[in-house]
Parts: structure tokens; sequence; C-alpha cells
């Protein structure tokens, strides 16, 4: 792989190509995001009842599946009931009348969760869809379903994040399932303005951090670390974005569950092809500090090459999506340093076509 020099993320001209350009603005857009999409929620009319629950269920795929992943990361610890983020086509068994069930996709045409939706109702769980559109719109129409629509206007979900995160919170609120995270959700967006504008591309890369981390990773492949929680979520983030921004692999991990298997992997020498980032972050398990020097030290003479990464703000949504819009950043000037353009999805565009084939 032959990367650009990294004066390339601080010349306007590469971060002004179309694809680009567009990802970075839609980066920079989360905080609205996260305020439209909770009034968004919150406002929904025709919602279910949310008395004698036993279950919430979040159905969603790729980056509108993340959704699931970040309620259960705010939420599981404080809520009498699990919930349970579901990647596919089925339902557990338990998913029954007295289960929740948001199915989230942007597009509204994911067949994973179409097919979800379609077993939900089936069942009699209480449901509630989230979408700019589609054919998940169309269902809900027909099903009288409370329906959340989203703006249309995103090329790509992972660009959508803020709306597809907020817009269940504010579900969940309406129902009487959660407190109002509304003065979190601004304090959040207040937050991520000011990140965004240190973090985006006028910013130079000497006194931007998003663009030192991705010259720092250049052509290795990044290993990100996360404890569980809030971090955990956003590693997940941070490989994905490296995988469709960046159109490289990448891996993550779980801190405590790695010490239980991933460092005996990392034996003399192999650490050389990759770049760690560990996130970290002011809630994290006091026992997490610990483990992250106590792990790097056991697998020293893997030679891996490491990095901090530490949340901003206070509370878990702040700290989750400072955490999210760092890697954001650096997935787009990863791209633009190895040459691709970080909104086209050529691989996973043509696997769709066979599929449909």
């Amino acid at each position: 792989m032959r990367l650009a020099d990294p004066s390339a993320l601080d010349d306007h001209r590469a971060l002004g190509a179309d694809g680009a350009a567009t990802m970075l603005n839609l980066v920079r857009s989360t905080g609205r995001q996260l305020q439209e999409g909770y009034r968004a929620g919150r406002s929904a009319p025709g919602l279910p009842s949310g008395g004698l629950l036993r279950s919430i269920v979040v159905c969603g795929m790729g980056g509108s599946g993340v959704a699931g992943d970040i309620l259960r990361a705010l939420y599981a610890e404080r809520l009498p009931v699990p919930i349970v983020p579901i990647k596919g086509y089925g339902l557990p068994e338990f998913c029954g009348r007295e289960t929740l069930l948001v199915a989230v996709s942007y597009s509204g045409n994911t067949e994973e969760t179409l097919s979800a939706y379609t077993e939900a109702i089936a069942r009699g769980c209480r449901v509630v869809t989230v979408s700019a559109g589609g054919e998940l719109a169309r269902l809900a129409r027909g099903d009288d379903v409370a329906h959340v629509r989203l703006p249309a206007h995103v090329p790509v979900p992972r660009g959508a994040l803020g709306f597809l995160a907020s817009a269940p919170m504010g579900v969940l609120e309406s129902m009487e399932l959660i407190p109002s995270p509304a003065d979190e959700i601004e304090r959040t967006a207040f937050l991520l303005e000011d990140l965004a504008t240190a973090l985006g591309p006028e910013r130079p890369g000497g006194e931007n951090e998003a663009k030192s981390l991705a010259a720092w990773i250049g052509h290795r492949i990044p290993v990100v670390w996360g404890s569980e929680g809030v971090a955990d979520v956003a590693a997940m983030r941070w490989k994905t974005q490296v995988n469709e921004n960046a159109k490289g692999p990448a891996f993550v991990s779980v801190l405590p569950e790695l010490d239980h298997n991933e460092v005996e992997g990392w034996s003399a020498g192999s650490g050389t092809p990759f770049a760690t980032i560990v996130l970290r972050h002011g809630g994290e398990h006091p026992k997490v500090g610990r483990r992250v020097v106590a792990s790097l030290e056991a697998i020293a003479p893997a030679a891996l090459d490491t990095r901090e990464v530490l949340g901003k703000g206070f509370g878990p949504l702040e700290s989750l999506f400072s955490l999210v819009m760092m890697g954001d950043f650096v997935s787009i000037y990863l791209g633009v340093l190895r040459g691709v353009d970080p909104l086209a999805i050529p691989v996973l565009s043509g696997l769709k076509e066979r599929l449909r084939e």
C-alpha cells in the first residue's frame, strides 16, 4: 500500500474531493443529528404502551444496527429489563407480547431487519420502526405500527449515526421507560460541535489529533481496544469505519475479555503489522486502567505500537460520542492517505447486487 504524504491531510483539494468532503460534513453534523433524531423519536405518534414489558429488542444491521449497541451500553445497567441488539433475520424465542421491538433501518430496505419485523408482528410484539422511508415505513403504515421518520438526505447509513442512535432514545422516553435524556443530548451536541472544530479539516495536522492518529496508523492494520460498555461500542464503530471509509481490515477487542485469550496471541515480533488504539474514558471500571498497563507490559515482546485515546465530557453519552467522532475523523483521513474514496462502497454494493441476482 502506497501512502500519501501526511501533508495531504492539510491539502484542501484532497479533503475537498466529493467523497471525503461529504463524509467530513456528515461527521461534523453528528451533534445536530442527535438533537433532531431525539425530537423525532420523542414526538412519534401512536407509540405502544410501555407497561409490563419484559424485554427490549433493537433490530438493525451495519450503520443502523449500532443504535442497538448504543442503547445497550447506555441503559443496560439502568433498566430492570434487558436490552438485546439483534443483527440477523430472526428473533429469539422470548420475543412476544411483552417485548418492545425497535426495527431500525436507515434506508428502510434492509432485508434482515424486514424479516425480523415481519416475525415480530406475527408474534404480537409491540413494534416501533425507525427509517428514512423505504419498505419498513410502508409496512408500518399498513400494519398501523408507530414509525419514526428520519431525514432522507444522508447518502450512507454510517453517516446518520446521530439520527439512528437518538431516535430510539426519544421513543423510550415517550414510553416512560427511561428518564429524559434531553440534557445529556444537549451537552453532547455542544461537546461535539467543539470537537468537530478541533478535529475538522481546517485544523492543521500538527494541532489535530485525528490527523495525527491517521498518519501514525498509516499502512498498518488497526487493532482497537475498548473496555466493556461505551468504549466497547466505540471500538466496534472505529473498526467498521476503518473498513468502510479507509477500505482496510481492522480488528476490535474488549477488556477485560481480551486478557483471557488475545494476549496469548501476541507472540514475539507479531505486532509489527498492527497499530493498537486503546479507547479510555472517565466512566470505565476502576480496574481497567491497571489491566491496560499490565496487558501491554505482558505483550511487550510483540513490539506492538500503541496509543491511547481519551473520551471527552463527563457522562456516558458524551464519552461515547466523543470517542466515536474521533474514530470517524481518523478513518476518513486514513482513507485520504490511502488514496481511496471514503464515501464509495464498491465491494458492499457488488455484494448486494450478487444477492439480488
